[in-house]
């Protein structure tokens, strides 16, 4: 990964700062129910601040598709974010034009202010450079601190970056730090744990991983896949039995680059997916025509925590099995608990993300274990998969 600017390598007292972060958080009844995002971006913010900047926050919040729909305001975000920075935020009713620059106007050095949604206008996700203008009006530069929305080339992601200088924030910064430390430039041997339902969402991330790591677990749905284009007979498991072509494909790029693939040996079987089914242990090869594989089994969970032993990087997205549901979390938080335990004894660097992934872990009660859990779906999937972000490539120094 190429070197990218940081807060380090700018000015920031008396400077207008836009800061692009994300305030998409969950809400219920007015109240946020999940802060994460909000804390996770707090260090930048008040950094700034205290280095005499003026915080001019950028962010999105749901899907208002260019229509200025109140519920979609980021005015309700602003109790938690000052509860989270332990001072008062400003809030400005429109992110562009006179509204904006009177309460920019009126920041001190260190105030901290939102804008409002900048997806009220469609020219923020068309990247508009009408639109790219009028909010770069507002800031002397930006900080990106929003990994979850680089892999959009959006007016604040990515167009205000040719208006103005562009700086990573803390967050971008750690982020970028740890996927660079699991598949750019990784300690090996690299192991990548790969689950999920369907081969079919991640063709792309199988194929660029086979050629970058040395051990690939596949598990979940995914493997059943696998397994049936070997002529396993996955009876009524979960099963994409037209991408049997795909999965042989994979199979011969891995083995091509030098890549081993640990696929499930035994399973978890149940004639129904309902928790605490009745199930047995069963080997691969006698899945019955009325079972379901729901989880993958102890040989198998004793392969992969084989592999997380002599790994020394473990990048992971997706559970094992059907971890939502007992016991067929089993694998899932056998591995993850291995995994944690290498991290703290310093044998392991571990980066995990994906949605499924962080409640997984959770669930698992690792999640402060790991080296870096990224909480950016999307973003984080593509990274995997080998592709630019337009608002990571446009920090590269």
């Amino acid at each position: 990964m190429a070197n990218f600017k940081t807060l380090d390598d700018v000015e920031l007292s008396g400077k207008r700062v836009l800061v692009r972060v994300d305030l998409n958080v969950p809400m219920k009844d007015g109240e946020v129910t999940d802060t994460t995002r909000i804390d996770r971006v707090v260090p930048t913010l008040s950094e700034i601040s205290e280095k005499g900047g003026k915080v001019i926050i950028l962010a999105h919040f749901g899907r208002p598709k260019g229509e200025k729909v109140p519920e979609m305001s980021l005015k309700q975000v602003v109790p938690a974010l000052s509860k989270a920075l332990k001072m008062p935020v400003g809030f400005a009713e429109d992110c562009i034009g006179d509204v904006a620059k009177a309460a920019i106007d009126n920041m001190a050095n260190g105030d901290v202010l939102v804008l409002e949604n900048t997806r009220y206008y469609k020219g923020e996700e068309k990247n508009d450079p009408e639109f790219a203008a009028q909010l770069g009006a507002n800031g002397d530069l930006l900080v990106a601190d929003a990994f979850s929305v680089s892999h959009r080339a959006h007016v604040s992601t990515e167009g205000l970056c040719h208006h103005m200088p562009a700086v990573a924030g803390r967050t971008m910064q750690q982020e970028l730090e740890a996927l660079d430390s699991a598949l750019g430039t990784p300690n090996r041997p690299v192991l990548a744990v790969v689950g999920g339902a369907k081969v079919s969402t991640k063709i792309d991330l199988l194929e660029n991983l086979v050629t970058r790591v040395d051990g690939l677990v596949i598990g979940g749905g995914m493997a059943n896949t696998f397994l049936a284009a070997q002529g396993k007979d996955v009876g009524k498991s979960l099963c994409e039995h037209d991408l049997a072509e795909t999965a042989k494909r994979i199979l011969v790029a891995a083995d091509k680059a030098g890549c081993e693939i640990v696929l499930p040996v035994d399973a978890l079987v149940a004639k129904e997916f309902a928790a605490n089914a009745p199930h047995e242990v069963l080997d691969v090869d006698s899945i019955p025509a009325d079972g379901m594989m729901l989880d993958v089994g102890p040989k198998s969970v004793e392969a992969v925590v084989a592999w997380i032993k002599k790994a020394n990087t473990v990048v992971w997205n997706g559970p094992l099995g059907a971890f939502e549901i007992e016991p067929f979390d089993t694998a899932t938080v056998a591995a993850a608990k291995a995994a944690a335990e290498e991290t703290k004894a310093g044998r392991l660097t571990s980066v995990a993300g994906g949605g499924d992934t962080v409640s997984a872990l959770n669930h698992a009660g690792v999640y402060d274990d790991f080296s870096y859990i990224s909480t950016a779906g999307g973003a984080f999937l593509e990274w995997m998969e080998g592709k630019a972000l337009p608002g990571v490539e446009v920090l590269k120094a």
